[in-house]
Formats: structure tokens, C-alpha cells, sequence
């Protein structure tokens, strides 16, 4: 389980880089979009995603976009914003299952970008947190987004509507899982556009093959107790 991640100006400015690329300014996606350093779950955080430029257009072009979203996935059959069980991790062996993430997965996939993560060693007499980092770069964590409509919200007030978002998991692997039984799920930057585009389809497959691919990945990372 990942409980916290970090974030500075170096993520700030790849999530703008996204965006821009297309030639649009962050004045007309989002004027606010700046995380905290520390992201916790329920924070808002800054995701990475694509949309079609015409949902019923599935050849239209493809439209980078940035925005924040609440770290804790809600469904769009929620009744309330935030349920009473967890969901800012979703385990990826059984998130094609589960009916909070099985149509997110689909074509609702996201990229959280940020500088490392922490997590706490507890398999010994006292607990030891740690801070997971790459050697230089970003990390890109696969995740998910979903948007939640408040009924009791007036059906003009644009605020009703609220972007979620969650965090893939899996098995922790080599090192790590002397740390931790899980961690995130991770991709390289060059496969970050074909996990957000809605034209892939999210299945078994694409899961499972990122999984892998994030295990391989994982063993650059390096782990620094704190005190």
C-alpha cells in the first residue's frame, strides 16, 4: 500500500510539459493545479490523462490533459464523495474485477507523477519509514480517474462534478518487499501516452503486462530510512 508520495518543481514542470505540448497554455486547463509536497490520501494531486476531443468520435484526436483530483477513487454509483473503505490503492489483481475500479480500467486510465514515495518497514521490533526514490527522474504511477456527480449539488453548479482518482498496486518485488508486501505500480515515460490513451483498451492483458514491466522497473529504485 502506498499511503504518501512526494512532489516538487520538477513534477510541476512535467505536468505542464504535457499540456503544452499541444500548444495550449495552463491558463485554459488549469489555473490551480499546484499539489502539496507531501500528498496524502484524500489530498488533491496532479494527474496526467488523455480524452477524446469528440467522446463520441472515437477517431477524433486525442487531447492531453492536467488536472487535480482527489487521491481517493469514488464511482460514479457513490452516493457519498468518500466511502468508508479505502480507495486511493487499487490492486491490480483484481482491479478488472472489482466493481469500483472494473470500468475505470477501461478507458479511465491516469499517470500520477512525482519525485519518490514513502513506505513503513514494520516486520521489525520498531516500525522504519522509508523514502523509495528513483535514481534521478520522476517516477509515473499507473492509476486510474473517475468522475463523481453530487446529487444534492444544484444541476447548473458546474462544482457538482468531482474528479478521483486511485493508484495501482501490486506484489512488491527484490528489495522492496523487504520493506513492504505491496508497491506501487510503475511506467516508464515512454509508456505513459499508450497507458492514458482511452482508445487501449484496459483489460487482464495490459494490466498484467504493465505489472511486469513494473517490477523490471522497480529494481533501479532506491530506499533511504528516515528517522
Amino acid at each position: 500500500m502506498c499511503g504518501r508520495f512526494a512532489m516538487d518543481d520538477t513534477v510541476n514542470q512535467m505536468v505542464t510539459e504535457f499540456v503544452t505540448a499541444t500548444g495550449r497554455p495552463p491558463e485554459e486547463w488549469q489555473a490551480d493545479w499546484l499539489a502539496t509536497p507531501i500528498v496524502r490520501p484524500t489530498d488533491q494531486v496532479p494527474i496526467l490523462l488523455k480524452t477524446l476531443e469528440d467522446r463520441d468520435d472515437p477517431s477524433s484526436e486525442l487531447v492531453p490533459r492536467a488536472a487535480l483530483a482527489q487521491w481517493w477513487l469514488t464511482p460514479p454509483f457513490s452516493p457519498v464523495l468518500r466511502g468508508k473503505y479505502p480507495t486511493f490503492n487499487a490492486r491490480s489483481e483484481t482491479v478488472t474485477e472489482k466493481p469500483t475500479f472494473r470500468s475505470a480500467i477501461v478507458s479511465q486510465r491516469a499517470v500520477l507523477p512525482a519525485i519518490g514515495y514513502f513506505e513503513t518497514q514494520k516486520s521489525g521490533p520498531t516500525p522504519v519509514p522509508h523514502y523509495i526514490a528513483p535514481p534521478e527522474g520522476l517516477l509515473y504511477f499507473a492509476g486510474l480517474y473517475s468522475w463523481w456527480k453530487d446529487p444534492a449539488a444544484d444541476p447548473d453548479d458546474p462544482a457538482r462534478w468531482h474528479l478521483t482518482t486511485t493508484m495501482l498496486t501490486q506484489q512488491a518485488t527484490g528489495a522492496l518487499a523487504d520493506i513492504h508486501d505491496r508497491m506501487p505500480v510503475i511506467l516508464d515515460h515512454d509508456s505513459i501516452d499508450e497507458w492514458v490513451d482511452p482508445r487501449t483498451r484496459g483489460d487482464r492483458l495490459l494490466v498484467d503486462a504493465t505489472v511486469a514491466a513494473s517490477a523490471t522497473l522497480s529494481e533501479q529504485l532506491h530506499a533511504e530510512p528516515q528517522s
